[in-house]
């Protein structure tokens, strides 16, 4: 099948192209990205000249790539949905890695990211991707909303336990750091080396924009509070709510193990995870605790930022809407060291 990128000169578009040249059944065959256009992606990253030597970046044009079975879009949140629409007239499944059409809620984007959208009626049409939580609903979907990678961790974290109403479905808090591609590749001066180094920062507090999206997909409310790291890759999410009752660290480890039970890219393990066990893999590591003393649960959720946080996870809810292998072109190991 044929694949496209808009928006591959950034770090998600990067790793889109890294996953799919190791991808059985997709090939990249065009990449588009404005701001780069005419130059070749190997040139770009040199780091992809191996299995993208001749892959040229050219101008965003839906229609140009007609012909493609699925089309991943990368771009800043408030640009894809002036392209989505037209992408859909073309092909037959856009995947957006941006944030364009993953609230249900028109109006929660001109409060929590300062637009109007454009095309609210294609909100209903959207299928959100986090396939251990809404694996059913893509099977044939034509336009799905890769999920935000704070949200991939926290979703993962307490969804379980709000759904079988062990936590209270209020006041649940996430404390999440997260390395500097987070943030893409266009530089400024809180993601500068000299600041990030050797720092550690919150920041977007008590109104991050993620904290809607954070909402719809667990179902209860959130405090969320996240956190740069003098790191590249990677994200850390140390979540927090309050027991409905008499619970033990044994439990809340089988619930999760009962909830992930199969599922090739969540493990739950019983120790803490890090970040570095999942560098540059789809896995999400996953743990939990108990304390009796507070009548708190807490639960700790490791990924990779840009692979199960962004593109490993886009490519995992597109293998699925079109009847591919879930895992194809997934690692499950973890660069190390």
């Amino acid at each position: 099948m044929k694949a496209a990128v808009v928006g591959a000169s950034g770090y998600l578009g990067a790793e889109l192209v890294r996953l799919l040249s190791s991808h059985a059944d997709l090939e990249v065959v065009a990449a588009q990205a404005e701001t780069s256009a005419g130059v070749a992606l190997g040139e770009l990253f040199p780091g992809l000249s191996g299995p993208d030597k001749s892959l040229v970046l050219t101008a965003t044009e839906p229609a140009a790539l007609a012909g493609c079975d699925v089309v991943f879009v990368a771009v800043p949140a408030g640009r894809s949905q002036a392209i989505v629409p037209r992408l859909l007239d073309v092909v037959p499944l856009v995947v957006d890695l941006g944030a364009d059409f993953r609230l249900r809620d028109p109006a929660a984007y001109e409060r929590w990211y300062g637009f109007v959208h454009e095309a609210p009626e294609l909100l209903d049409l959207a299928v959100y991707g986090l396939p251990e939580l809404s694996r059913a609903a893509l099977v044939g979907a034509r336009l799905i909303a890769a999920p935000g990678c704070y949200v991939t961790a926290a979703a993962l974290a307490l969804e379980p336990f709000v759904s079988a109403d062990l936590v209270e479905a209020r006041g649940l808090i996430v404390d999440a750091a997260s390395g500097t591609s987070g943030a893409g590749r266009t530089a400024s001066a809180e993601t500068h080396h000299a600041t990030v180094n050797e720092n550690f920062v919150a920041y977007g507090l008590a109104g991050h924009r993620h904290t809607p999206e954070m909402e719809q997909v667990i179902g209860a409310e959130v405090l969320f509070t996240p956190h740069l790291a003098p790191m590249t890759r990677g994200i850390l999410a140390t979540c927090y709510g309050r027991a409905t009752r008499e619970l033990s660290t044994e439990a809340l480890l089988e619930t999760l193990a009962r909830r992930y039970a199969g599922e090739a890219f969540v493990e739950v393990v019983a120790y803490p995870p890090s970040t570095h066990e999942v560098y540059a893999s789809n896995m999400a590591k996953l743990t939990a605790r108990a304390d009796p003393r507070t009548g708190h649960v807490i639960v700790l959720a490791a990924i990779d930022n840009l692979t199960k946080g962004g593109a490993g996870q886009a490519i995992q809810a597109a293998n699925i809407a079109l009847g591919l292998d879930e895992t194809a072109g997934l690692p499950r190991v973890a660069v190390t060291p």
